[in-house]
């Protein structure tokens, strides 16, 4: 018995595998979506495994061997996903890309993985692949997916995905069976993907992941989350960061569930209402965004229609407060919540396209109580992910009838976590990454000495048996008079604000918390225009007295949900938003602290030695990658101590 169910774990034990196996038990249900020019196309698991065969023996064709790296570049595209897989069928390793990441970001990643073929969704990919390609010399080929605006294109390393597939349906009349001898040779130890992390510290690390990692992390997240064979997934996360590799194409590989991709990053909120999918992953940042959109369009409506939503708004709340403390909701709130559930929180799920989800996570990043709570509280279950790059995206999860704003859920099946020196979380488990890529020290750095992955985030087990993280350890730090100060937590609470788009707190070591503010550019540019407020840019509408008001006020409302200890007393109005072209945010949005310390080092001066105003010259990156100087004055404003706030500048 024990050589039969060897047999069943080696037939399953990579991607390429699964998918074989897909194509096999369900061949005619649908595997794929991807919507074009309006219209859902839909593949088969047949159809699906088809197209990574013969793509997978044009590469063979073109000269990929076991070992090489093949990069995806573009937004979620079926080829693209079909591409790695592909790549991983011939032994090979993937390694996704941003696809807003600038040439100079680029350049890094493709040479210091060693790259060999690039497939890129697009003309604006493949020209930001050929600008950097005398850089790479391992580069040999780059693959473009849609041939709108190639035509015209004349390059040695160019070709379409089309003529790749052709190339594989040659070469299998002269090798027959190399494809299925390819596949059949994987094993669970092999490298499957090069994860790049985000970043936040500096260099990006190449983190390895093998198929046994990505696996055994799907079949546990399918073991607590179930996700089912039809189930509908959309596929609209940046394909370069572990949640997307992990929850979009492992998952679905181990599932049989449907990946769907948008048409555009413009059209995922419509895509998203009409797919309506049975389990939905977002961002922090993506959360936040719906909640804006709902509080703009609620600020909108009619004095009527505003004031129904205000009230069951707050009935909801009074509800998810009442269920969070474990108290009992009175009948007639309950009768209230029921009237609100036909007039304000169905119609709302439905808007969001969300009214057929099961369940909805956010990971990635910190998520603020408040937000998480409204959510919660029109009928979202919302639940926090935890995991790393390094630990293939996923460490706990949230239950049903336990989620936490200030947890982020039970340590999945087959995990360990323990809290090790300066209160940082160590994890042992399946997915936990094989190491970086040639970078043995940060390896070294990373794994203990018996075996255990340092996270990086403070946090601690509270008495439920629930994970808390507080942040990033090196961040976590005490004001001068020894108060603790989690910058995150500050940060997410003003960012509860809709017009309030980034926020970057410090305090570590100060006499008290100050910040500097991004505004929202959309929902403070409709405040302004619905008061004739006129304004030609980020930078006018920024130094505004009247939005300085604004945010001054929404500041001070903020502070009076804060303990008076770490209340934020001063604040700037950035000149512009963060930007991950100019490295103050990683791709994934989460802050580069120390390079911003260092970048506005003058503007964190002025917060701190009473000054009412500084200059600040800095360099601005654009998409094309070309850089330019902005300099700028900034004023600093005060913030009083009270529940009122006033404006002192």
């Amino acid at each position: 018995m024990k050589s039969v169910k060897l047999t069943e774990q080696t037939a399953t034990d990579t991607l390429p595998k699964l998918l074989r196996r897909n194509a096999q038990k369900y061949a005619k249900r649908i595997g794929m979506r991807e919507k074009d020019r309006g219209i859902w196309q839909s593949y088969t698991w047949r159809e699906c495994h088809g197209h990574v065969r013969n793509f997978a023996l044009g590469l063979a064709a073109a000269g990929f061997k076991r070992g090489d790296k093949l990069s995806v570049l573009g937004d979620n595209r079926a080829r693209l996903y079909w591409a790695q897989v592909a790549a991983q069928a011939l032994g090979g390793m993937s390694v996704p890309l941003y696809q807003d990441s600038i040439a100079s970001e680029l350049a890094y990643v493709l040479g210091h993985a060693e790259v060999s073929v690039v497939v890129a969704e697009d003309q604006e990919q493949v020209d930001k692949v050929l600008s950097i390609a005398g850089e790479l010399p391992s580069l040999r080929l780059v693959v473009y997916d849609d041939p709108r605006g190639m035509s015209a294109y004349e390059h040695p390393l160019l070709k379409s995905f089309g003529q790749l597939e052709a190339m594989g349906a040659a070469y299998a009349k002269e090798h027959p069976g190399y494809f299925e001898r390819e596949v059949d040779q994987g094993c669970a130890s092999d490298i499957a993907a090069i994860a790049y992390t985000s970043g936040t510290t500096g260099r990006s690390k190449g983190a390895l992941l093998s198929h046994g990692n990505m696996i055994a992390t799907s079949e546990i997240f399918q073991a607590v989350e179930p996700l089912q064979l039809g189930d509908n997934w959309l596929c609209y996360l940046p394909m370069g960061w572990v949640g997307d590799m992990t929850y979009s194409l492992g998952t679905s590989m181990v599932s049989g569930a449907c990946c769907n991709c948008p048409e555009s990053p413009e059209t995922v909120q419509r895509d998203l209402r009409e797919l309506g999918p049975s389990i939905f992953l977002a961002p922090p940042r993506i959360w936040e965004t719906m909640l804006t959109g709902l509080k703009v369009r609620a600020a909108d409506a009619s004095w009527l229609k505003r004031r129904v939503f205000e009230y069951f708004r707050a009935l909801a709340g009074r509800c998810e407060l009442l269920k969070t403390d474990g108290r009992p909701i009175p009948a007639t709130t309950r009768l209230g919540y029921r009237l609100g559930e036909f007039f304000v929180y169905g119609p709302v799920r439905d808007q969001l396209g969300l009214r057929n989800a099961r369940a909805c996570l956010t990971g990635g990043a910190p998520l603020g109580a408040d937000t998480f709570r409204f959510f919660r509280s029109f009928g979202v279950n919302l639940k926090q992910v935890y995991g790393a790059t390094e630990a293939c995206g996923l460490v706990s999860l949230q239950g049903d009838n336990d989620a936490d704003p200030n947890t982020v859920g039970h340590i999945v099946p087959d995990t360990q976590v323990r809290i090790g020196e300066r209160g940082e979380v160590e994890v042992k488990g399946p997915g936990v990454f094989v190491g970086y890529y040639k970078q043995d020290d940060a390896t070294r750095d990373a794994i203990t000495a018996d075996g255990w992955l340092k996270t990086g985030d403070a946090g601690l087990v509270d008495p439920r048996g629930q994970l808390a993280i507080i942040d990033r350890a090196k961040d976590v730090g005490k004001l001068a008079d020894g108060t603790p100060f989690a910058p995150q937590f500050i940060e997410n609470k003003l960012k509860f604000s809709p017009f309030v788009r980034e926020a970057v707190a410090f305090g570590d070591q100060r006499s008290f918390v100050a910040a500097m503010v991004a505004i929202d550019m959309t929902t403070v540019g409709k405040w302004a225009e619905q008061r004739s407020l006129p304004y030609t840019s980020y930078l006018d509408l920024a130094r505004k007295p009247e939005v300085a008001q604004l945010i001054v006020q929404e500041v001070a409302k903020i502070n009076a949900t804060l303990p008076e200890a770490i209340q934020v007393r001063r604040i700037v109005l950035l000149n512009k938003e963060l930007d991950a072209d100019d490295a103050e945010i990683t791709r994934t949005r989460k802050v580069r602290r120390g390079f911003v310390a260092e970048k506005y080092a003058p503007v964190i001066a002025a917060l701190y030695d009473g000054s009412k105003q500084t200059q600040l010259t800095m360099d601005i990156t654009f998409e094309d990658g070309r850089k330019s100087q902005l300099t700028s004055t900034m004023l600093v404003y005060d913030i009083a101590p009270t529940p009122a706030g006033r404006l002192a500048a």
